[in-house]
């Protein structure tokens, strides 16, 4: 067990970096691996998470270049990926492990899934219902509807899905099976989730389109595709890495942060609401699309992921309620944003967030537990919590549960409390930010 100490900060003062976004990261070497040709990604996140996915593709015959420049992703093209000789470990990685079911459904041969011992648990029967209707043969293999899963060789046929909930992994799983069904499929869900999926296969040439409905819901189509073809993608900051300094700047006196290059795609981007909603003193600058430098389908030219640098200065915060329109668009960031939370004025409200159960753990339950060891006033509700912020927190020994976002959350609460505060198992960060704690250090 790793664990590490953190100790009140004052006036954090800098530039920095995030990594690259998560999201992309998967979907590009995932999307690449299945066109046609040499796709080339710069500013590729080199986490735990990601390098799963390039495993797994490898282990299926596609071959994955690392350089100190970009990594290359040499396509086999829709229907070129070749059966792996074992389980295909998806690691800690639920976006691998979805998003790839609706790949390996329309496959003409066998595999199984399956990763360590948190990422068993958690539940795939809302990828597993919607990828049935289609005709996809998976299962699971123990019959608790989560992973090892066994994918055998299935005809795919279009279908109209009304997801129950707003998620990018169920709706990209779907669109993902769609790509070899033999009609349209469409995915309608509660409110839009992050879209990168549809932005990123458009321009991969899929015959993709979406729509915003005026009740709030949103709807994906797509066509059968008869081959995708490979791009130069430039993956944006990760907003969700972003946050935790974003919150740092917010929280510590006298201090003014800037962050450069980061994604703010509106699907993505719901911190940045949150954040003025209490009151915060953010400035998003130089706002632009990431280009694509070259690419072979008729539909190349932008990534359509808007980015920007984003300017933090220390802000007095108020509490806020947080609700139902506005959750798919920050989920990742609830932990830090409960952070926030404690350390503003007033009664800040989450709800809508029963989608925080099913994470890398039930992050309503350790976000409760690690403020409330930090001398915080929460209390959890059936689908989020109610913080009543103000008191001064103190430090504490945080129990990460090896999530990385309950790691990263509570040491940017540790800057802020009196004494020292203990992250344990604190090389989960790994996951999605291996140098977590040495840009955290540097300020």
């Amino acid at each position: 067990m790793s664990v590490k100490s953190i100790y009140p900060k004052k006036d954090l003062r800098g530039e920095i970096t995030v990594p690259g976004d998560k999201s992309i990261s998967h979907r590009s070497v995932m999307f690449g691996s299945i066109a046609l040709g040499t796709t080339v990604i710069t500013n590729f996140l080199n986490g735990a998470d990601c390098l799963s996915t390039i495993d797994c593709f490898q282990r299926m015959g596609v071959k994955i270049v690392k350089k100190p420049d970009a990594v290359y992703v040499h396509g086999k093209g829709l229907r070129g990926l070749s059966a792996p000789a074992g389980t295909l470990n998806v690691g800690n990685s639920g976006t691998t492990t979805r998003l790839l079911a609706g790949i390996l459904a329309g496959q003409s041969f066998s595999s199984v899934m399956s990763g360590d011992e948190s990422l068993n648990q958690r539940p795939m029967g809302r990828i597993m219902t919607p990828l049935g209707r289609m005709g996809a043969r998976i299962s699971s293999i123990q019959d608790s509807d989560c992973a090892p899963l066994r994918i055998e060789p299935g005809d795919l046929h279009g279908i109209h899905y009304q997801s129950p909930v707003a998620s990018a992994q169920v709706k990209s799983a779907v669109l993902l099976a769609g790509l070899y069904a033999d009609g349209e499929t469409c995915v309608t869900e509660p409110a839009l989730s992050r879209n990168h999926t549809e932005l990123m296969l458009s321009n991969f040439g899929a015959d993709i389109s979406s729509v915003i409905h005026e009740d709030g819901s949103a709807s994906a189509r797509i066509s059968p595709c008869q081959e995708l073809y490979a791009q130069e993608i430039q993956v944006p900051g990760d907003i969700s890495s972003a946050a935790y300094f974003i919150a740092a700047g917010l929280l510590v006196p006298g201090s003014e942060l800037l962050i450069r290059n980061v994604g703010t795609n509106p699907a993505r981007a719901g911190i940045l609401k949150v954040c003025q909603a209490m009151g915060a003193d953010i400035t998003c600058l130089n706002t632009r699309n990431m280009p694509a430098a070259s690419g072979t389908s008729p539909l190349f030219g932008q990534t359509g992921e808007p980015t920007a640098d984003i300017l933090v200065r220390y802000s007095p915060l108020h509490g806020i309620t947080i609700g139902k329109d506005l959750i798919p668009a920050l989920i990742d960031e609830i932990p830090v944003i409960a952070v926030m939370a404690a350390c503003a004025q007033g009664t800040t409200i989450i709800r809508d967030a029963s989608e925080l159960k099913v994470k890398e753990t039930d992050r309503i339950a350790t976000v409760t537990e690690n403020l409330r060891a930090m001398g915080a006033d929460v209390t959890p509700t059936e689908d989020g919590m109610i913080i009543e912020g103000g008191a001064p927190l103190k430090g504490a020994h945080i129990n990460s549960y090896l999530d990385h976002r309950i790691a990263m959350a509570f040491s940017i609460a540790g800057l802020t409390a009196a004494g020292e505060t203990v992250i344990e198992n604190s090389q989960c960060v790994d996951i999605s930010y291996p140098d977590f704690f040495q840009t955290l250090d540097c300020l």
